[in-house]
C-alpha cells in the first residue's frame, strides 16, 4: 500500500450524475448556477464553474434514474496511480482501467464497500478560456459568468452509506483521508464522517443511510463563499419552482453555511456559502458529536436557522431505491 505520510488522493476532480431530465438538470446547472458548457458527447454534457482550474467538474448523463455515475479523484503524484490500484484490487474492489475520458488521462475505476463508483486519476486538462472568457483577475480561469447565481467550484460530495465505520476505514486506509468530525448515535455506532486531505473541512461524508440501503448519493456541494449568495440562489429558486429541501442555515459540523435544494433530475445539490472553517493542524484531534444528547444533535445539525433538518435529510437519496446486486 502507498505511503499514506502523502495521501493517496490530493482533491475532488469531478462528478458524473445520472439524470432522468437532462435537460432540465441542464437548464438549473447553467441557467440557475451559472456554469458554462465545454462539452456534449452521446448522452453526456460536461460543465464548469467559473473557478474549476480543472476542464471540467460535472458531467450530466441521461439515464433512467438519478444518482451518482462516479466521483474522479487525483492523486497526489503519478506513481500512487499505479500503487493504490493494486492494494484497491487486492481488496477485491476495482473495476479496472479506464484509458480516456474527456478532458482526462488514464484512469482506475474502482467501487466503495456499498458500491458507489470511484476512480483515481492524474492526466486531467486544465481550462483555457477563450478570449471572450478571459478574466482580468489572473488567479481566476474564467470571468464571472452573468447567468443566474454563479458558483464558485466544486466543493464535495456525501454519500449514504449502509455502514460509516466501513466506508470510514476505506477511505482512511486505501486513500489517506483524515478523519475531521464524527457523529455517533444511540447505539454507539457512528452515522456520519466528514472526510479530507485537504486544509478543508471535508471531501468527502459518508453517512448513514435512513432507510438501510446505502450505495446512494446524498449530495454534490458546490462552492459560493459568500452567504448572501444562498440567500440570492435561494429566492431565484422559490421565482422558478426549484424546490428547497433546508435553509439557508448553518451546520454545527462543518460549520457551513447551507442551502439544500432538488435539481430537476431528482439529485440532492448543495449550496455552500462560506469556507466553513480550515484546519491546518497535522496533529487534528478528531471532533466528536454524541448526538444520542439533545445538545448535540441540534448544534451539530443546525446552528443557526430552523431548528432541526427535515425527515427527508436522512432518508432520500439517489437512486431512490437501489437494484439488487448492482
Amino acid at each position: 500500500m502507498a505511503d499514506l505520510r502523502v495521501p493517496v488522493v490530493a482533491q475532488l476532480a469531478h462528478v458524473e450524475l445520472y439524470t432522468p431530465k437532462p435537460d432540465e438538470s441542464l437548464w438549473f446547472f447553467t441557467k440557475l448556477l451559472g456554469m458554462s458548457v465545454v462539452h456534449q458527447e452521446e448522452q453526456s454534457v460536461y460543465l464548469r464553474a467559473y473557478e474549476d482550474w480543472f476542464l471540467w467538474t460535472l458531467k450530466l448523463t441521461e439515464a433512467p434514474q438519478a444518482g451518482l455515475g462516479h466521483a474522479a479523484w487525483r492523486v497526489s503524484a503519478p506513481e500512487l496511480l499505479e500503487e493504490a490500484a493494486v492494494a484497491i484490487e487486492a481488496a477485491g474492489l476495482g473495476l479496472g482501467w479506464q484509458e480516456s475520458e474527456f478532458g482526462g488521462g488514464r484512469a482506475y475505476r474502482f467501487r466503495m464497500p456499498d458500491g458507489h463508483r470511484m476512480e483515481l486519476i492524474w492526466d486531467l486538462e486544465y481550462y483555457q478560456a477563450p478570449e471572450d472568457q478571459r478574466s482580468a483577475l489572473k488567479n481566476r480561469p474564467q470571468r464571472r459568468p452573468l447567468d443566474g447565481v454563479p458558483v464558485r467550484r466544486l466543493d464535495h460530495i456525501n454519500c449514504f452509506v449502509s455502514d460509516v465505520e466501513t466506508h470510514e476505514a476505506f477511505l482512511r486506509n486505501y486513500l489517506g483521508f483524515k478523519l475531521r468530525e464524527t457523529k455517533i448515535g444511540g447505539d454507539g455506532k457512528k452515522v456520519g464522517s466528514w472526510l479530507s486531505v485537504s486544509p478543508l473541512v471535508h471531501e468527502i461524508a459518508v453517512m448513514r443511510d435512513g432507510t438501510g440501503q446505502g450505495n446512494r448519493l446524498h449530495h454534490i456541494a458546490y462552492w459560493y463563499g459568500y452567504p448572501q449568495h444562498c440567500y440570492d440562489v435561494a429566492d431565484a429558486c422559490r421565482d422558478w419552482g426549484v424546490k428547497i429541501e433546508a435553509g439557508p442555515g448553518k451546520h454545527g459540523t462543518t460549520q457551513a453555511m447551507f442551502l439544500y435544494v432538488f435539481e430537476p433530475g431528482g439529485n440532492r445539490v448543495e449550496l455552500w456559502g462560506d469556507a466553513g472553517y480550515l484546519i491546518f493542524d497535522p496533529n487534528w484531534q478528531t471532533v466528536v458529536w454524541d448526538v444520542s444528547h439533545e445538545s448535540d444533535l441540534y448544534s451539530s445539525t443546525v446552528w443557526l436557522g430552523a431548528s432541526t433538518m427535515p425527515e427527508s435529510f436522512y432518508t432520500y437519496g439517489t437512486p431512490e431505491k437501489v437494484t439488487v446486486g448492482v
